[in-house]
């Protein structure tokens, strides 16, 4: 009887442990979301430079058109006298956070307006953001990058919290071991593609949930519409990666880098920069959001 009591408290204690962490990603969840809300707020009250300079951690990057740390670019690079207000708007569709709860990222629909007084918008896109907690709490953006696309035909959800996050408690990684390990795997999974095809090295390294963004398409949601998808590339896409980072658990990472599309002959078709999310899935790294946005044609033979 003792060893049974012993037993069920040790359950009831193992549970309330991890319901105490599932509360804890669902308060982080909803900060970080409530962070990219009020960075579009700020757009809209203040212009789109003045909020992302706000918002942009002291080492961002940004794409302009290459990677560059975004805080030191916008003060080097101030826009000129205009006399109307721009309005680049947005809204979070999807986010996630890490088991830690340091490292995560939205997606969702964005807008552009000449002047916030136009009736209509002149742009419409997708963006996908990669946000870190600082060191006093407050998230800022690591990464942002984006794809242009026609208007939607029906309004894209807005990001509602869960009620769980199925996530458990995590251990401390060694975060230059687990950013090494990234990189190995953008590696393998650029020489996966020049080998086998985009379609089949995506069917190797995503998730069921991965998310492709593509410039002139809607977001391709869910593995084999994205793979599908990537079964209209018929020149070999490959990728040198440029950084990784990883959260302080070790199951979320995001990374960057420049891909090319050739023809067989060798002939450059394009080139852009990515930028991934990676989720640790049963111990291996697995892709869940991958963006790839052209650089212009001026900028290509850089």
């Amino acid at each position: 009887m003792k060893l049974l009591i012993l037993l069920l408290l040790t359950i009831c204690s193992l549970t309330g442990t991890v319901a105490a962490q599932d509360q804890k990603q669902i308060g982080d969840l909803k900060a970080m979301v409530e962070t990219e809300r009020a960075f579009a707020r700020a757009a809209a009250e203040k212009g789109t430079r003045d909020a992302f300079a706000a918002f942009i951690a002291d080492d961002g990057i940004l794409f302009r058109p290459g990677p560059v740390v975004g805080k030191k670019w916008l003060s080097e690079n101030p826009l000129p006298a205009s006399t109307t207000h721009p309005l680049l708007a947005w809204q979070p569709a999807f986010a996630f956070v890490s088991n830690a709860g340091d490292l995560g990222y939205t997606t969702g629909p964005w807008q552009y307006k000449k002047d916030i007084k136009d009736a209509k918008a002149a742009a419409f896109g997708n963006f996908m953001t990669v946000w870190k907690k600082q060191a006093d709490g407050s998230w800022k953006f690591a990464l942002d990058l984006g794809i242009s696309n026609p208007e939607p035909q029906v309004p894209t959800p807005l990001w509602q919290p869960p009620g769980q996050t199925g996530q458990e408690k995590f251990k401390k990684a060694v975060q230059q071991i687990e950013r090494s390990g990234l990189l190995e795997v953008e590696r393998r999974f650029s020489q996966t593609s020049a080998e086998l095809g985009a379609r089949q090295s995506f069917l190797l390294y995503a998730a069921k949930d991965v998310r492709l963004f593509r410039d002139d398409h809607q977001p391709f949601v869910g593995k084999m519409a994205a793979a599908d998808a990537l079964a209209m590339v018929t020149t070999d896409w490959t990728w040198t990666p440029s950084f990784a980072g990883v959260s302080i658990s070790g199951d979320l990472g995001y990374s960057y880098g420049l891909y090319e599309l050739r023809e067989k002959t060798g002939v450059l078709v394009e080139k852009g920069n990515y930028a991934r999310v990676w989720k640790k899935v049963l111990g291996d790294w697995k892709l869940v959001v991958d963006v790839a946005n052209p650089l212009p044609p001026e900028a290509k033979k850089n």
